[in-house]
């Protein structure tokens, strides 16, 4: 597992000159990303995500903030069958714009939550044939006939061993490349470990989040897998997006930078470890091309000293 080191590189230079690869490497498995990547979860609506009345985001425009991605070197997509809104869903948006797709990208996508329709939230999947109709609907969607990743969201902390088994065995049919777990807890990242290797988990994370997420965030290090935060930016805002003030330990980094809080904020959750991967969202290309650059961001030890304290450590 090896992260690149490179020389800091300003977060406000020109867009040109920005890059995923100024973010580092990690290893999904077999697969080296950049540490850098791109949550689609805003992409299909403006305004809160994963709500029935959601507003459709301008089709163009989410086209071109997908390839402007891939342009600028990400190489990691995370997305979802139930990332839709109104007329737009986000594995449909990315099939439309990247297909055919580079063999160097990876699409992570994620099962267990349901959502009909109206885009109201319907039971988990949670046996063998419902986990299989979402990989295939995923399939269908993205126009694939694999999926390089497939992370289970969980609720709760019951035993997970039924469902991530049943991944396992779609992994061995070759329906799926790589498994991966989110919204878990330690005793369930065990649980997934003694059935199929798991290359990555996804929990809420970010400054202010709670120590036993910081101590999830350990144990994948020393294991080598990647953790990848979501709600890094947004925080307690979630769905909603970030909105909530930002502590003044943030707001002081980002004046004396003249950098944005968000861009403060993801490059402080890269550097919590080089297992730390980031999947910033946004409909946006100008903030996508901000939440890049954050990536060659190398912060000092006295902003990190400054930022640990807003983080409650």
């Amino acid at each position: 597992m090896t992260s690149d080191t490179p020389s800091p590189v300003s977060a406000t230079a020109p867009a040109s000159a920005v890059s995923a690869a100024a973010s580092g490497t990690w290893q999904l498995g077999d697969r080296a990303v950049h540490r850098i990547g791109f949550g689609t979860m805003r992409l299909p609506q403006t305004g809160p995500a994963l709500v029935p009345d959601a507003v459709p985001r301008d089709r163009e425009q989410a086209l071109r903030v997908l390839r402007r991605a891939v342009e600028l070197g990400v190489n990691h997509i995370d997305t979802a069958a139930f990332y839709f809104s109104p007329l737009r869903s986000a594995n449909e948006l990315i099939n439309r714009a990247l297909a055919p797709y580079a063999d160097d990208l990876l699409i992570a996508t994620k099962v267990g939550p349901g959502r009909g329709p109206d885009g109201e939230w319907t039971d988990h999947a949670r046996t063998p044939a419902g986990l299989r109709a979402q990989v295939e609907e995923n399939l269908r969607q993205l126009g694939r006939d694999h999926l390089d990743l497939v992370n289970l969201r969980i609720l709760g902390t019951d035993s997970i061993a039924e469902r991530f088994g049943a991944l396992a065995e779609l992994r061995q049919a070759g329906l799926i490349r790589r498994l991966g777990l989110s919204n878990v807890h330690p005793h369930q990242l065990a649980e997934a470990q003694a059935i199929a290797p798991v290359v990555c988990v996804q929990n809420p994370y970010g400054i202010g989040a709670s120590p036993a997420q910081d101590e999830l965030l350990r144990l994948c290090g020393e294991q080598g897998i990647a953790f990848v935060p979501f709600y890094a930016i947004a925080g307690a805002g979630r769905e909603g997006g970030a909105g909530a003030a930002e502590p003044a330990q943030v707001r002081a980094v980002a004046e004396a930078r003249g950098i944005s809080t968000a861009q403060v904020r993801l490059a402080w959750t890269l550097h919590r470890g080089p297992h730390v991967l980031a999947i910033p969202g946004t409909g946006d290309v100008a903030h996508l091309e901000d939440n890049i650059a954050a990536g060659a961001l190398r912060l000092t030890a006295e902003e990190l000293a400054l930022l640990d304290q807003a983080h409650g450590g």
